[in-house]
């Protein structure tokens, strides 16, 4: 069994070394350019397009949980990979956990009011603020995936009102669940935290915008832990202007690395982090794979196989 490895910026030996020991039969190799050799699978990131092209392989695994970046690049050059081959994403692989810590901050922080503390903390200013009533700060989640039911999972167990909105109906133990476009309104109107865990495919392209954001209770929050394209940045500012969003947390951006002079930067009402919400863990990541290659090799299909119409 050969296997092929290939990622712009991890440390290729040490996945190698690893993988080697998960998979002791295996002969696993970093591509190079010009490498036609055979292999069975392939581990990838951002693969150049000769790295796949004509292969017959069992399995391509996506070194990430999104796979919008090698999706794009399918519809460049759909010759890439053959219809045929299946397309596996890392669904959790300790990330879940990463984006629960990270939402239930912001989160915690928003209802707290915190973050509001620390900006009258810059002009000396003792104030008690109103506190918030937990059964009526309802977390609206965008996305009932893995790690949307993860986030979700935290939330709740801080007992805060969870609900979903998902493509199609998902059923979540204790959550609300909506689906479709025409529960969209509804799940929006009753939600007073928004975070977005949407997959970023064409169809939800800018879908956090001036008319979504209008739809929520007023003086809304928004968390954006999925993709900087399902963000209108320009509508953002607008609508925290008119007092329809009152603050942001962004993980993710149009423009990666954040321009220096972006209007982000200095919005007090606006929270950035550089795309580390969650990262892939190697170890937890090398599990899934070892153990979905077996499986592949046991004519089983593992979890985590993309349906390449949905993009997700």
């Amino acid at each position: 069994m050969d296997i092929i490895y290939y990622h712009p910026s991890f440390n290729a030996e040490m996945w190698i070394n690893s993988l080697q020991q998960r998979l002791p039969t295996a002969r696993i190799r970093q591509w190079q350019a010009g490498d036609d050799a055979p292999a069975d699978y392939a581990l990838v990131r951002q693969p150049p397009v000769d790295m796949l092209r004509g292969r017959r392989l069992k399995g391509v695994f996506a070194l990430g949980a999104g796979v919008d970046d090698i999706l794009g690049q399918l519809r460049q050059h759909p010759e890439m990979l053959a219809e045929g081959v299946p397309l596996f994403r890392l669904e959790d692989t300790g990330m879940g956990r990463q984006m629960q810590e990270y939402a239930v901050y912001h989160v915690l922080g928003w209802f707290r009011r915190f973050t509001e503390y620390q900006q009258q903390k810059t002009q000396a200013l003792w104030q008690h603020l109103p506190n918030y009533d937990r059964a009526d700060f309802t977390i609206g989640i965008l996305g009932a995936g893995v790690l949307g039911r993860s986030v979700a999972e935290g939330l709740k167990f801080w007992g805060f009102p969870v609900r979903c909105w998902s493509r199609s109906a998902k059923d979540l133990p204790g959550i609300t669940s909506f689906h479709g476009a025409e529960q969209l309104g509804e799940f929006l109107a009753g939600s007073q935290v928004l975070i977005n865990l949407l997959p970023n495919t064409p169809q939800t392209e800018g879908i956090l915008n001036r008319a979504l954001l209008s739809q929520l209770r007023p003086q809304a929050f928004l968390l954006n832990l999925a993709r900087g394209p399902h963000l209108v940045e320009e509508d953002l500012l607008a609508a925290i202007d008119a007092g329809e969003i009152k603050a942001a947390a962004l993980d993710v951006f149009v423009q990666e690395p954040l321009d220096t002079r972006h209007p982000f930067w200095a919005h007090p009402a606006i929270a950035i982090t550089p795309h580390n919400a969650a990262v892939t863990l190697p170890h937890e990541a090398m599990d899934y794979i070892a153990k979905s290659i077996v499986q592949r090799e046991a004519g089983e299909m593992p979890s985590g196989l993309v349906d390449r119409s949905r993009g997700y």
